[in-house]
């Protein structure tokens, strides 16, 4: 499909409501965990509804609205009335810091802002003096408390309740017949539809002008690699304000597929996978890695014959699912490659393998998918690096989840690892109508397949530029019009992209080695025994990292080795523990995992407070290495004390 200039995110919205008016568009849920069904006609008049409020309340054409809020079906609703009058969405997630929230409406001058509840009235109140321009804020819920709603007044402030502006935006439809609708048509494609700032895991948020064009051009083929019948359902996790999760809706709403909204916490997400039984999961690999770990965390409980069981038939999954990318050319390739040679290596051990795959998925795998549904089709892991052991691991039991990348001034697709062909450890090709290249970091020379450099972008995805930032722009875009992500990358012969680290996370060590950070640190994770690691080093002679501890497993450790304890702190500092890590350390970062002599961590610290979205993680739940960095100041410096 290839939409014409004129086409717009509400005009989307208003053909599949049109085509498919009684399937279900959203699941809202409600009190007692229960889901309610929202039908894309009911949608699409809510969008229009809020529309006509605004309108009734002095909004015009190209104003900036503030949308703070998490995941909800009304942030949707709200957002297509935004867009459909020609206005556009400043979003945020309800874990913005005061900071962020002063700089983003300091520099948009937004006079109107949604605000999910009472915590964030509260917020934003508190920082009028800081944003003169705000005059309204309209809020999600109702239970805003008296004294919020006093301060709001004595700001001059006023507050408004949605489910009230949209009665009043139905009875200004009536009285204003067509208006909405009107504006709504007027709407071109290179209209800007949101400006996004970003999370700032490099410490200065950017804020990205997104047309409506950005979004609507990844449409054009990402169906077709992520593939959803009208009335399928895919449970939204993500932070609905993000990029990622918006285009993710809109692959979905293009479909006539369902969203239904859900929590990325272990509990949650499973009982509602129980509970919907969807067909798709866009998460990012955190998610994954939870249910990953819950899956081992669950054998290694049940223990016996089950555990053994299913280690047992895990590596031969493993094994005979290696054979087969080998046999079937499904592996990244950078050369000339042959099959013929695999296939008279592995035809008969991979044959003899194959009944026993099969009585593995019997007894085991078919119950592991069973925590999914029967419905389950597909995982889309996105938003960062997808550690190869989970990658191999839902590989091999038969659980497809593809890997996409982009960012957010790619609005943000640049490219999916198809579900119907996947390549093991790619993202696949760029999608169609996006051009990537790779360049020489240093000197920009265009490099050929095979070699690693930084992946450059260009197409009618590509962001319009940073929100009254031209300079920073120039810097991120040159003048043929090619986007430097930052990213490291490399290209099989088949066009196929490997994503390989961060240029900005490279560290220099003191002997002017450069490594990747992100290749150490989800190795070390593989561990039972670490949540997640963060290299240090820049500037020094070796390599220290930050151990985020698994408690759980810590103390069942203890428990199974005789380890006796007074505190939870000082068995961490205990030597048996202390042993334990740095076996685990250099087991993992070692020459047989293809680590270098320099990459190996000469020191660490172990560290017991989980890392939370906004402090420590970016709203993606990226690590924030600069805020790692002042957080840990202490425990860094002593790592590298003489």
């Amino acid at each position: 499909m290839i939409f014409d200039e004129n086409y717009t995110i509400p005009k989307m919205f208003k053909d599949t409501a049109e085509k498919y008016p009684e399937i279900v568009g959203q699941y809202k849920r409600v009190a007692g965990g229960e889901f309610e069904p929202i039908l894309y006609r009911e949608v699409y008049q809510r969008g229009l509804d809020f529309g006509a409020a605004l309108l009734s309340i002095g909004i015009k054409r190209g104003d900036k609205i503030g949308l703070i809020s998490d995941n909800r079906a009304e942030w949707m609703q709200a957002d297509l009335g935004i867009m459909a009058i020609g206005a556009m969405d400043v979003p945020r997630g309800c874990d913005a810091t005061l900071a962020d929230l002063e700089k983003i409406f300091t520099i948009t001058e937004s006079e109107v802002i949604i605000a999910e509840n009472n915590s964030q009235v509260n917020k934003l109140v508190g920082l009028k003096d800081k944003i003169p321009s705000l005059k309204k804020l309209i809020t999600f819920e109702s239970d805003i408390k008296s004294e919020v709603l006093d301060a709001a007044k004595a700001a001059g402030v006023t507050v408004l309740n949605f489910d009230d502006l949209m009665k009043e935006g139905q009875k200004w439809r009536i009285e204003h017949k067509g208006e909405v609708e009107a504006e709504l048509e007027k709407g071109k494609g290179d209209d800007l539809a949101t400006i996004i700032f970003t999370s700032g895991t490099t410490g200065t948020p950017k804020g990205v002008m997104l047309t409506h064009h950005n979004f609507l051009a990844q449409l054009d083929e990402i169906p077709e690699r992520i593939f959803l019948n009208p009335g399928d359902k895919a449970l939204s996790v993500l932070p609905v304000w993000h990029v990622f999760e918006r285009e993710v809706e809109y692959v979905i709403v293009i479909q006539a597929a369902t969203i239904i909204y859900s929590k990325p916490v272990g509990s949650i997400l499973l009982a509602d996978f129980k509970k919907m039984n969807p067909h798709l999961l866009p998460a990012v690999p955190r998610v994954f890695e939870a249910v990953y770990d819950g899956i081992l965390k669950k054998m290694r409980k049940t223990g016996g014959i089950v555990l053994a069981l299913f280690k047992f038939f895990s590596n031969v999954a493993l094994l005979q699912k290696r054979m087969s990318r080998l046999m079937f050319n499904q592996n990244a390739c950078y050369t000339r490659y042959y099959t013929v040679f695999w296939w008279i290596l592995f035809i008969i051990p991979w044959s003899l393998l194959w009944p026993i795959y099969g009585l593995g998925n019997l007894l085991v795998f078919r119950k592991i998918k069973a925590m999914l549904g029967n419905n389950f089709r597909a995982g889309v892991a996105g938003g960062g690096a997808f550690p190869k052991v989970i990658d191999e691991f839902f590989w091999s039991i038969g659980v497809e989840v593809v890997e996409g990348y982009g960012l957010t001034e790619t609005a943000p697709i640049v490219a999916v690892r198809p579900m119907a062909a996947p390549i093991f450890r790619t993202i696949g090709s760029a999608i169609r109508g996006v051009e990537v290249r790779i360049v020489d970091p240093v000197d920009g020379f265009v490099l050929g397949r095979g070699k690693q450099g930084v992946l450059q972008v260009k197409g009618p995805t590509v962001m319009k530029g940073y929100y009254k930032r031209d300079d920073l722009t120039a810097k991120t875009i040159n003048e043929e019009g090619w986007l430097d992500t930052g990213d490291l990358a490399m290209m099989t012969i088949h066009n196929e992209l490997c994503i390989k680290g961060r240029i900005k996370d490279t560290i220099v060590l003191r002997g002017g080695e450069n490594l990747e950070p992100l290749p150490i640190e989800t190795k070390l994770a593989e561990s039972r025994y670490i949540k997640q690691a963060v290299i240090v080093g820049q500037d020094m002679r070796f390599l220290a990292a930050l151990i985020l501890v698994d408690e759980e497993e810590i103390k069942t450790y203890a428990a199974e080795n005789g380890i006796q304890y007074d505190t939870y702190e000082n068995l961490l500092l205990s030597e048996n523990i202390q042993k334990l890590y740095e076996g685990e350390i250099a087991n993992l970062i070692s020459a047989k995992n293809g680590f270098k002599m320099f990459e190996r961590v000469a020191r660490f610290t172990l560290i017991t407070k989980p890392f939370e979205v906004g402090v420590e993680l970016s709203a993606k739940q990226e690590i924030m290495r600069f805020r790692i960095n002042d957080l840990y100041k202490e425990q860094i410096a002593k790592m590298f004390a003489e």
